[in-house]
């Protein structure tokens, strides 16, 4: 299959789950909710499979690993209940973060870590507000939740090295987790929906990821070609060994 098909194909699908896990939610129908959400993952990772080509590289490979280690979360805790079940997805989600960290950290030249560092007052006072809200009411999940914290924060900023799309795909996952600690630890917390806010921000913020992923292994595919050709036309061209032997061969005779 031509891999803008696939690529349209995996797109699609992946639309169709989100709103049908968000009608989930809303319906109340658990078993379809469940269903639906541990596919999400599975299907964004084809449609970045689709939208790359080789060589991945860096980026891309870390980028998958972020994907899988976030199927585990949405998947795992399922087994579980309780405490476990919320230490289960930290655990994992706290795994899909790093992965994002380690995949964006070679593009922190072009993050707001060197381009607008005024930004980082931004982030930092977000994740000083959640671990202020959550803290007093975290118990002994305070260490997990903002070690967590602050690596989610973490990878909003490097994502913003991949542009617009990663920039927002960063903040809206960054959305998503915030509106899952504030509805576990504060009490009072009551926003309507909750959980449709949440997987609609953690999946459209998945998706942005993605896209900027594609994008940037896109671009970086279109000036390899650019750069191969303007070496080889730098490159001296070298004389045929046959071709000097018989020229010199020949002023000997002369």
């Amino acid at each position: 299959m031509p891999s803008s098909v696939a690529l349209r194909w995996w797109s699609v699908g992946y639309v169709v789950l989100v709103v049908v896990h968000l009608g989930a939610l809303l319906a109340d129908a658990a078993v379809l909710a469940d269903v639906t959400q541990c596919l999400l993952m599975p299907t964004l990772a084809g449609a970045l499979w689709a939208a790359t080509r080789w060589p991945r590289g860096h980026l891309v490979t870390w980028a998958f690993g972020g994907l899988v280690a976030s199927f585990l979360g949405d998947f795992t805790p399922r087994l579980l209940d309780g405490d476990a079940a919320f230490l289960a997805m930290v655990g994992c989600f706290l795994l899909a973060q790093v992965s994002y960290v380690v995949a964006f950290a070679p593009r922190v030249r072009r993050s707001v870590v060197r381009t607008a560092p005024a930004w980082l007052v931004v982030y930092a006072g977000v994740l000083v507000g959640l671990v202020a809200l959550c803290g007093p009411h975290a118990g002994t999940l305070l260490v997990p939740v903002a070690v967590y914290g602050g690596v989610l924060t973490a990878m909003a900023v490097l994502a913003t090295g991949l542009g617009p799309l990663g920039a927002a795909g960063g903040a809206v996952f960054l959305v998503s987790d915030a509106l899952i600690a504030l509805g576990r630890f504060v009490p009072g917390w009551d926003l309507p929906g909750q959980d449709v806010w949440v997987m609609l921000t953690y999946t459209v913020g998945q998706a942005l990821l993605v896209a900027s992923v594609a994008s940037d292994n896109r671009a970086r595919r279109a000036t390899r070609p650019a750069a191969s050709a303007a070496q080889t036309q730098t490159q001296a061209p070298k004389r045929d060994n046959v071709v000097a032997f018989v020229t010199a061969r020949r002023g000997l005779e002369v």
